[in-house]
């Protein structure tokens, strides 16, 4: 081994000679402040970059809308004097339908990329997931998420991947709905954290088609030690419920989502609205997703219920599933029209909560809207203002990427 090691030094001198002989060139200088300095600071770095890199960081700032400080980190990774090549990369992505600010996070992620060739290298992985039914705006999804596909091998990595979860929920389309969740997935070794999850669930009697439901809608669950997950499943089993039921997966995942600190914050938010350990630890069976739910989603549909609605936090506690509604799209809209029928003495102030949001769409409209047609023609109006209203600020926040995922 030393005779190795002194042997690559004697040759990293003789290069470093040649090279100091020669004429430098920014491919020179940059090979000896790697070798010479590997270990420097970021700001030295960084400033080697900006100099001995200057068309490659205007082209990122430029062309593909990294900020200066992102594309001085990027030029670390990749160089290049001409745009033909890192065009041709960006011509691609837009050709197939991915926006400036995917193609931009691409870049930043995975600045190689845009030294590949386009139809060896990245093609061929688009046309895959195209052919198992994915359109267009779900692969710029899917490969802006998680760009490291790109580069890993569609053979050996992305194809067995995929094929486990397709052989599993048998169905392309809730394959890629798993990929469309969370696509990293693709990424890890999937016998390792997946399938030994899975075979867990099993083991504790989880219905396969409880642990198709979990993946579906939350493949990252999976993404655990297996050691840890079995012990978030034996506490979940203490809790007392029932592994053959859909609540068992759900309060896996709840015990899962967000870690312990996360946890511990939510139970301070319900306790904060008045209810004991007991309350909480009953809400809990009864409905596991109110420890899913983000904090803020918590905290504005408890002060909704008790504080506009004026009713006791006891009552939430009693029926959690109420948490799980949507509040622009269920419960104010609904709301709406119980202050209107209140106002015309035409409803009792005491009408039982689920019966006004925990009623489905049909028969809501139907005893609360349609039967007072003539006595408050305005109801359905003011309803669906309500709800395009929701509609619309969704919209604006899809635009600005910064979607909620909310629960009707």
């Amino acid at each position: 081994m030393r005779m190795m090691v002194g042997f690559l030094r004697k040759a990293l001198m003789l290069q470093v000679r040649f090279t100091l002989t020669a004429s430098p060139t920014p491919q020179s200088l940059h090979f000896l402040l790697y070798h010479l300095y590997p270990f420097s600071s970021s700001s030295t770095s960084i400033s080697t970059s900006e100099k001995s890199h200057p068309f490659t960081v205007s082209y990122l700032v430029n062309s593909c809308g990294l900020s200066h400080k992102d594309a001085l980190s990027a030029s670390k990774y990749i160089y290049f004097e001409a745009p033909e090549k890192p065009n041709s990369v960006l011509a691609f992505f837009n050709s197939h339908g991915f926006s400036k600010a995917q193609t931009s996070k691409i870049v930043k992620t995975e600045p190689q990329l845009l030294l590949s060739d386009p139809d060896k290298t990245l093609l061929p992985k688009l046309q895959f997931f195209y052919s198992k039914g994915a359109s267009k705006p779900d692969v710029a999804k899917i490969v802006a998420s998680s760009p490291a596909i790109m580069r890993r091998s569609l053979e050996n990595q992305i194809i067995p991947s995929y094929n486990f979860f397709k052989d599993f929920l048998q169905s392309d389309r809730m394959a890629i709905t798993v990929v469309k969740r969370f696509s990293r997935i693709l990424l890890f070794d999937i016998h390792t954290y997946v399938a030994s999850n899975m075979n867990a669930l099993q083991e504790f009697g989880v219905p396969k088609s409880n642990i198709a439901g979990l993946l579906r809608n939350q493949p990252m669950a999976f993404m655990v030690r297996p050691n840890l997950f079995r012990e978030n499943l034996e506490e979940v089993k203490k809790m007392g419920f029932n592994p053959s039921q859909m609540k068992f997966v759900i309060a896996v995942q709840a015990i899962r989502a967000g870690g312990k600190s996360s946890w511990e914050r939510k139970i301070d938010i319900y306790k904060s609205w008045g209810w004991s350990e007991e309350e909480i630890r009953l809400a809990f069976t009864k409905s596991p997703w109110c420890m899913i739910y983000s904090e803020d989603k918590i905290m504005t549909t408890m002060d909704f219920f008790v504080n506009k609605m004026g009713r006791e936090s006891s009552l939430i506690a009693r029926r959690p599933v109420l948490i799980s509604h949507s509040l622009e799209k269920r419960i104010i809209p609904r709301y709406s029209v119980v202050q209107v029928l209140l106002s015309k003495g035409l409803i009792d102030k005491d009408l039982s909560l689920p019966t006004v949001f925990q009623s489905t769409e049909k028969m809501f409209l139907h005893k609360f809207v349609n039967v007072y047609k003539e006595e408050a023609p305005q109801l359905m109006k003011l309803y669906q203002e309500k709800i395009n209203l929701s509609e619309k600020q969704d919209f604006l926040q899809a635009g600005s990427g910064n979607c909620r995922m909310s629960t009707l």
